[in-house]
């Protein structure tokens, strides 16, 4: 059986590395003016030759993001932008746009092309369609079910994606247009504002000024607010359909999401050859541990039930542990420890090492880059750590909240 490749978002470098370090096959990145996450970090161009070149010397891969539904005005950038992707030969291209596909097949024929989900790709007909036109690779529509990717798997030769874990646009494939509504950006140019995680009541017209909650209580309803998709328990069927990438969505998440996505999946990916697959507890607990809406199968086994929306805000956003720093470094039984918060003499931290998972550490000395020692030290300095082994450089540390 062919091990399906684990796709990773990578929202800026350090995201990058991070997705790599814990095991993914290959990520998605892009720049803000044609990717559908313009609020990212994203990569300047000549960020873009770095990253290429670090992920070449890994041997693994990356996809470009020129996924945008442009207008007129922005046919001219995208010409000029694939102009240079063809100086960084990124593994693909992933686009949405018709117009968008026939300009790369004309301006970079070698470089490979992907469908975007935002495409719409809900049927063996459109499948089917794409592959004629010469795509190398479709990312599948949220909405199908696991019975419908097999459908598609035995119509076509082309390589299938799917999501895998992340946020569920609640709309159809994502292409929304609330967020242009209300707020003049548009979700098809990256610019999403996320409206359909406001809070909404509902007013009735002649009672002006009065405001009803949808659900009874006082906070009012997130009635358009999926919870987010997880399919860590059921990736041996879609293996089994014949998808080919599984994909984690988040490229504006922080990497206390992505290194504990990567890593939790990496090692689902790897147990799929031994039958029967079972989802392992550790693998819940591990994605509980940093911000979600709680999670879902979304359609993949059906209709998505009510309890896959989350009504209240009581309910969301909540992590049980936080980002203390990140490993840059070992040397003489010590890590060069980059803070991201503050850290004392007494915290209690651990490592996301192989082997060390969910293994608590107190922190009983600290040291300056000096090699003096120090009570305590703030968000942004670096200091050094006396460490267990099997540390590595880029490990991330953290503290239960």
């Amino acid at each position: 059986m062919k091990t399906s490749e684990l796709l990773a978002p990578a929202g800026n470098f350090e995201k990058l590395k991070t997705a790599l370090h814990y095991g993914a096959d290959a990520v998605y990145m892009g720049l803000s003016d044609f990717s559908l996450r313009a609020k990212a970090d994203n990569f300047t161009s000549d960020e873009l030759e770095k990253a290429a070149r670090f992920v070449r010397a890994l041997g693994k891969k990356f996809y470009i993001t020129v996924n945008i539904f442009p207008h007129n005005k922005d046919i001219s950038s995208i010409k000029g932008h694939l102009t240079s992707l063809a100086e960084v030969s990124p593994d693909a291209i992933i686009v949405s746009d018709l117009g968008v596909f026939e300009t790369a097949r004309e301006m970079v024929p070698e470089i490979p092309l992907h469908i975007s989900t935002q495409a719409n790709i809900t049927n063996f007909k459109a499948a089917k369609f794409w592959e004629k036109l010469g795509a190398k690779r479709l990312v599948l529509s949220r909405e199908l079910t696991i019975d419908e990717i097999k459908e598609i798997r035995d119509r076509v030769s082309i390589e299938l994606e799917c999501f895998v874990h992340g946020a569920i646009c609640i709309s159809y494939s994502g292409r929304c247009y609330i967020s242009s509504f209300l707020s003049n950006r548009s979700g098809n140019l990256g610019e999403c504002t996320n409206s359909c995680r406001w809070n909404y009541t509902l007013l009735e017209e002649t009672r002006e000024g009065q405001y009803f909650p949808v659900y009874e209580n006082d906070r009012g309803t997130y009635i358009l607010s999926s919870k987010d998709l997880c399919m860590i328990e059921h990736l041996d069927k879609l293996a089994d359909a014949g998808v080919d990438s599984f994909k984690i969505e988040g490229r504006m998440k922080g990497i206390n999401y992505l290194a504990g996505v990567v890593k939790t999946y990496r090692e689902a990916v790897d147990s799929i050859r031994d039958r029967p697959y079972r989802g392992q507890e550790k693998w819940l607990r591990e994605l509980s541990m940093f911000s979600s809406r709680g999670y879902t199968t979304g359609m993949f086994l059906g209709r998505q039930p009510d309890s896959g929306y989350n009504h209240d805000e009581d309910e969301i956003y909540k992590m049980s542990h936080e980002l203390v720093g990140v490993v840059e470094s070992v040397r003489n039984g010590k890590a060069v420890i980059s803070l991201r918060s503050s850290l004392k003499i007494g915290d209690h931290i651990e490592f996301l090492s192989t082997g060390l998972e969910h293994k608590t550490f107190e922190v009983s000395e600290i040291y300056d880059m000096e090699e003096d020692l120090i009570e305590s030290a703030r968000n942004e300095e670096s200091v050094l750590l006396p460490i267990q082994p099997g540390v590595r450089e880029n490990d991330l540390v953290r503290r239960l909240r």
